[in-house]
């Protein structure tokens, strides 16, 4: 090619093609590794909670309500576990890469956190609600009607606002997704 072909190609290209620029990329990652650290913070807190209440008074024998709690300790369980181990991974290849190759690790990495999203985050919810559904029974049967109406609306208000957080953080997923499969 001539030096005028490949002027008038360059001079051809979108102009709202965004520049590739390290710091912005590094502060949204950071900022979606800050989110990362909420949700593991909050799914940590309410495993312990769980699982010390698990060990004070619910294993006196086996039965549907220490199942419930079991799979919501399992499901919450294995997406920290996952949040963990999606971090620790991403932050090892950031420092054995240059900028180029990590751009095309963010790539990857985030259309398995998109895969993730939408397929394991839906089946711990759903391991998870089948667990608390388990509870509703002997919560009927110990505590007040009143009480027992707190805690099943609370509770479905609770995993109602989960849901909506983990579909904004797919959103924000998402669009970062787009933004680096532009530059």
């Amino acid at each position: 090619m001539t030096n005028d072909s490949l002027d008038n190609i360059w001079e051809t290209q979108d102009k709202n093609i965004s520049n590739y620029d390290p710091k912005d990329l590094i502060a949204k990652a950071k900022k979606q590794r800050s989110g990362q650290y909420i949700n593991i913070t909050v799914m940590s807190i309410t495993v312990i909670i769980l699982i010390t209440y698990t060990f004070y008074f619910a294993f006196n024998q086996w039965n549907t309500f220490n199942l419930g709690l079991m799979l919501m300790i399992l499901s919450l369980t294995f997406r920290v576990i996952l949040e963990f181990y999606s971090v620790y991974r991403k932050e090892s290849q950031l420092i054995t890469m240059n900028h180029k190759s990590y751009h095309t690790y963010l790539k990857k990495y985030y259309k398995i956190r998109l895969a993730v999203n939408y397929l394991i985050t839906p089946i711990c919810i759903i391991v998870y609600s089948i667990g608390f559904y388990l509870l509703l029974p002997y919560f009927k049967t110990y505590f007040s009607e009143a009480f027992y109406n707190y805690i099943l609306i609370s509770g479905i208000i609770s995993l109602l606002v989960v849901i909506c957080i983990i579909i904004s953080g797919t959103i924000k997923e998402h669009r970062f997704l787009k933004q680096l499969n532009k530059i």
